[in-house]
C-alpha cells in the first residue's frame, strides 16, 4: 500500500513539473487523505477548521473560549493575509462595507463568523477573504493557485446578497480543501508527521490525562480529600484504581507515569487550573455587563488551625436584572486591623481586574475593624471610592436586636439559659438522652431532640424552645428520674434543672421569648437571601416593627398569661408567683407613702413583656437607620415618584439628571409600579428596542439592586471551609484550600468547565509535556 502511494506521489510530481494543474489537485487531495481528512462532508470540514483555528489561538497563548468577534486592520495590500497570521480577523461588522441595492442596504452578518470561521476581513481590499486560501495561494503562481477563486484570495468578497451561497460553494471547492490541508500540515510538529506511532502514543497519553483531570474534578466537587496518610491510600489513587478495572490502557499508562502526573504538585496545579477557570468566568460575566457595577462582601473566621481566613465575595446584577452573590476565595491575613483588611480587599480587586471605579457597595458585620467610621475597613475603602456605600449586614442587625430583646428581661433571659443547659445535658449525657427518648416516645410516639442554644445566632432558637414546650412533661419526668438514680455531677445538674423547670415562671418566660423571637427569625431568614435589596430590607424591618408594636397590648399579654397558666395547671408545677420586690428607700420616692408597685404576678410580668417589646422597637429603628441607606432611599424615591435629587444623582457618573427625568416621565406614564423589584420586572420583560429607551432607569435600578443587604454569602463559605479543612486535613496549604473551596462551592460552574481546555492549558506549561501529550486541538 505504501509502495502504491509512493508511486502515485511520484507520478503526480512528474505531472506537476509539466504544468498539469488537474493532477496537482489530485496530488494535494492524496496528501489530504494521508492525514485522515474527509473532503466529502461540509460539516466535518467546518469542524476541522474550527479546531484548527482554536489550535492556532492556543499557540499564541489565548484560550479557545476567546474565539469571538475581533477587530483588526488586516495585513499587506498585496496578499491581504500574512503567512504568520495566528487567526482570521473577525472584525466588527459595522466596519465592513455595505452593499447598496435599489430598495435596500445589505450588511455583513456577525453570525457568518460562527458558521464559516475561515472568514477574514482585510482592510486593504475592504472585503472578506478566505484565511486559508489567502495564506496558501497569496504568493504562489502555480496552476493550482490560478484555479483558486481570486475573490477569496486577493480581491475580496462584498456581495452580501449571495453571501451564504458563495461561502458554502467555496467550502466545497478543491482549492479550499487543499489550502486547509496544507495549513494543517504546516502546524503539526515534525515528529508527529514522521512518526504515526508517536502520534498514537500522544493520543493515549492525552486520554489518560483526561481521566486524571476528571478524577481530580470529581473529588474537588464533592469536597473529598485527594491525598491520604500514605500516598497509595489517597482517594485519587484509589479512584484511579477503580477506573483502571475497566480501562487496561489507563492501568498500563499509569504503571510508567503515575508518579509524574498524580503527585501532590500536579494535583495542586490541576486544581489551580480548575479554580482559575471558574474565577475567570465570574469576572468575565461582570465585565460583560452594560455597566460595570459591583459590591464586595467580606467576613472573617478562623480555620481548624486558628489561622484567620477572610472570605471575599462580590455581588453584581446580570443582564436580566437578577442579583448574584458569588464567592471569590479565602485569603489569609496577618492582622485584622481595618487598614490591613482594606489593603487585602483592594489588592484582590486589583488582581482580578475589578476597578474601584465600579465599586458601589460594601457589606460587613458590625465589628469595629470593619464598620468603624474612622479606621474601619469600610472607611478606608470609602476614602478611595466615596460611592462604595457601607451597609451593616441586615442579618447581623436582626440578631443583635433579638439579643437585646431577650436580655432586656431577667424572666426571658433566665428561661433561655435553662433551656441551653438542658440541651447541653442532653448532648453530653448518653444516659439522660436515653431516658428522655424512652419517656417521650412512650408519651407521644414522636421525639424531638433537645439542642443547646447557639450563643451567637439568637434568631435560630425558636425550634429549640418549641421542642421543650411541646415535650415539657417528658422533660420533667426524665429530669426527675435522672436526679433520683444518678449520684454523679450529671445527677446534680439534673436536680438543679428540675427545680428550675418546675417553676411556672420558666414556662411564662419561654412563651414571652417565643412571641418576640419568631418574628425576628423570619426577618433574619428573609435578609439572608441573595436576591434581597436594600429597599426590601428596610420594608421588611418596618413590617416586623409594626407587627411587634401591635402585640404591645394588655389583651395580647392576657392571652399569653392564660396559655401559660393552663399549661402550668396541666403539668401540676409551681404556679407563677411574684418575685420579692425590695421597697425603695425613702430618699428615692420622697414623701409618697406607698410605692407604685404591682400587686399581682400578671401586672408584674406584663411590665416585663412591654419592656421587651419596647427594646425591640428601639433597636429596629436604630439598627436599620443607617447613614448610607439614606442615599439609596433618595435614589429609590426618584425611581418611584419621579422627583430627582440633583445632589445625589450627580455623584454617580452613570446617571444623567436630564435624561433620567425624561425617561422617568415616560416610564411612569406607561407602567405602574411601587417597588424597585417591580420596576426591574417591567424592564426585564420589555423588548430590547423598548428597553433601550430607558437606559438611565435601568442604570438606576441596577444601582439600587447591586448593594448587598447581608454578608450571608461569606458565612456560607465558612461552612464549606469547615467541611474541607478538618483535623485530618489541617496541613493543607493556603493555595490548595482556596482552590478546593472555589471548586467545591461553585459546583455547577465546575461541571461546565471543559476538561479538554484544562488539560490543554496544563500541557502548554512546558515543552516536555508538549512532547509527551501533543495537543488536544
Amino acid at each position: 500500500m505504501k509502495r502504491q502511494q509512493q508511486m502515485t506521489l511520484m507520478s503526480s510530481w512528474m505531472k506537476k513539473k509539466k504544468g498539469d494543474s488537474t493532477d496537482e489537485v489530485e496530488l494535494l487531495q492524496n496528501r489530504e487523505g494521508e492525514i485522515g481528512k474527509s473532503s466529502s462532508s461540509t460539516t466535518l470540514q467546518r469542524t476541522d477548521e474550527v479546531k484548527l483555528l482554536k489550535d492556532r489561538e492556543g499557540e499564541t497563548g489565548r484560550s479557545s473560549s476567546e474565539l469571538q468577534v475581533r477587530q483588526g486592520t488586516g495585513a499587506s495590500k498585496e496578499v491581504q493575509v500574512g503567512r504568520q497570521d495566528a487567526e482570521p480577523n473577525h472584525a466588527n461588522p459595522k466596519l465592513i462595507a455595505v452593499q447598496q441595492l435599489t430598495n435596500k442596504t445589505l450588511r455583513f452578518q456577525e453570525k457568518w463568523y460562527r458558521e464559516f470561521p475561515w472568514l477574514h476581513y482585510s482592510s486593504g481590499v475592504n472585503g472578506i477573504l478566505c484565511f486559508f486560501c489567502a495564506q496558501a495561494f497569496g504568493h504562489e503562481k502555480s496552476n493550482l493557485a490560478k484555479n483558486a477563486d481570486p475573490t477569496f484570495v486577493k480581491t475580496g468578497f462584498r456581495n452580501w446578497k449571495k453571501a451564504t451561497q458563495k461561502f458554502a460553494e467555496h467550502v466545497q471547492s478543491n482549492a479550499h480543501k487543499v489550502a486547509v490541508t496544507t495549513h494543517c500540515q504546516k502546524t503539526k510538529p515534525v515528529d508527529v508527521q514522521l512518526s504515526s506511532a508517536k502520534a498514537a502514543q500522544q493520543q493515549e497519553s492525552r486520554r489518560c490525562l483526561l481521566k486524571i483531570a476528571g478524577s481530580v474534578q470529581l473529588l474537588a466537587r464533592q469536597g473529598a480529600a485527594l491525598r491520604g496518610h500514605e500516598a497509595e491510600e489517597g482517594n485519587l489513587n484509589q479512584l484511579l484504581k477503580v477506573r483502571c478495572e475497566d480501562d487496561p490502557g489507563l492501568e498500563k499508562w499509569l504503571s510508567t507515569r503515575k508518579h509524574d502526573y498524580t503527585s501532590p504538585k500536579i494535583q495542586n496545579e490541576i486544581l489551580n487550573l480548575f479554580a482559575n477557570s471558574i474565577i475567570r468566568e465570574i469576572i468575565s460575566s461582570i465585565h460583560m455587563l452594560p455597566l460595570l457595577q459591583y459590591s464586595i462582601i467580606i467576613d472573617g473566621t478562623q480555620d481548624i488551625e486558628g489561622t484567620e481566613q477572610e472570605a471575599i465575595c462580590v455581588r453584581y446584577v446580570d443582564h436580566d436584572l437578577v442579583p448574584h452573590e458569588v464567592f471569590l476565595g479565602f485569603y489569609e491575613v496577618s492582622c485584622t486591623t481595618g487598614e490591613n483588611l482594606a489593603k487585602v480587599a483592594t489588592d484582590v480587586l486589583l488582581r482580578l481586574n475589578l476597578p474601584l471605579s465600579g465599586l458601589r457597595g460594601q457589606t460587613y458585620d458590625g465589628a469595629a475593624n470593619m464598620s468603624g467610621n474612622r479606621k474601619g475597613a469600610q472607611a478606608r475603602i470609602r476614602e478611595m471610592q466615596p460611592l462604595a456605600l457601607f451597609v451593616h449586614c441586615g442579618a447581623h442587625c436582626a440578631n443583635l436586636v433579638t439579643q437585646a430583646a431577650c436580655t432586656a428581661s431577667s424572666l426571658t433571659s433566665d428561661a433561655l439559659d435553662w433551656v441551653h443547659k438542658l440541651g447541653c445535658l442532653y448532648k453530653m449525657s448518653g444516659k439522660y438522652k436515653t431516658k428522655f427518648v424512652n419517656i417521650a416516645a412512650a408519651a407521644s410516639g414522636t421525639v424531638s431532640n433537645l439542642q443547646p442554644l447557639c450563643q451567637t445566632r439568637w434568631t435560630t432558637r425558636t425550634p429549640t424552645i418549641w421542642s421543650v414546650l411541646r415535650q415539657y412533661e417528658s422533660v420533667l419526668l426524665s429530669l426527675e428520674d435522672m436526679a433520683q438514680t444518678d449520684a454523679s455531677n450529671t445527677g446534680v445538674t439534673a436536680r438543679g434543672l428540675l427545680e428550675r423547670f418546675g417553676k411556672g415562671t420558666t414556662v411564662l418566660g419561654l412563651m414571652m421569648a417565643t412571641e418576640v423571637i419568631q418574628e425576628l427569625e423570619c426577618l433574619n431568614c428573609t435578609l439572608q437571601k441573595r436576591t434581597e435589596t436594600v429597599s426590601g430590607m428596610i420594608s421588611a424591618a418596618d413590617c416586623v416593627r409594626t407587627t411587634l408594636r401591635a402585640k404591645r397590648t394588655e389583651e395580647k399579654f392576657q392571652e399569653i398569661y392564660s396559655h401559660a397558666t393552663e399549661m402550668i395547671t396541666k403539668l401540676n408545677i409551681e404556679p407563677i408567683t411574684m418575685p420579692h420586690i425590695r421597697r425603695p428607700p425613702k430618699r428615692f420616692i420622697g414623701n409618697v407613702t406607698t410605692a407604685l408597685t404591682p400587686t399581682t404576678p400578671e401586672e408584674h410580668y406584663r411590665a416585663d413583656f412591654f419592656k421587651v417589646l419596647d427594646t425591640v422597637d428601639i433597636q429596629l429603628k436604630e439598627r436599620f437607620d443607617q447613614g448610607s441607606l439614606k442615599t439609596l432611599t433618595k435614589l429609590e424615591e426618584a425611581l418611584l415618584t419621579g422627583d430627582v435629587d440633583t445632589a445625589v444623582v450627580d455623584q454617580y457618573p452613570e446617571l444623567n439628571e436630564r435624561s433620567l427625568k425624561v425617561q422617568l416621565n415616560m416610564f411612569k406614564l406607561q407602567y405602574s409600579y411601587t417597588t424597585t423589584s417591580e420596576a426591574a420586572t417591567i424592564l426585564r420583560k420589555q423588548l430590547p428596542e423598548v428597553r433601550g429607551l430607558f437606559n438611565q432607569i435601568e442604570a438606576l435600578v441596577r444601582l439600587l439592586m447591586v448593594v448587598p443587604t447581608a454578608s450571608a454569602e461569606a458565612e456560607r463559605s465558612f461552612s464549606a471551609l469547615r467541611r474541607l479543612k478538618t483535623w485530618l486535613r489541617s496541613t493543607m496549604l493556603q493555595i490548595r484550600i482556596n482552590n478546593v473551596a472555589v471548586c467545591h462551592i461553585h459546583k455547577e460552574m465546575l461541571d461546565k468547565v471543559s476538561k479538554e481546555n484544562i488539560c490543554q492549558e496544563f500541557i502548554m506549561a512546558n515543552d516536555y509535556r508538549k512532547h509527551v501529550f501533543g495537543s488536544y486541538m
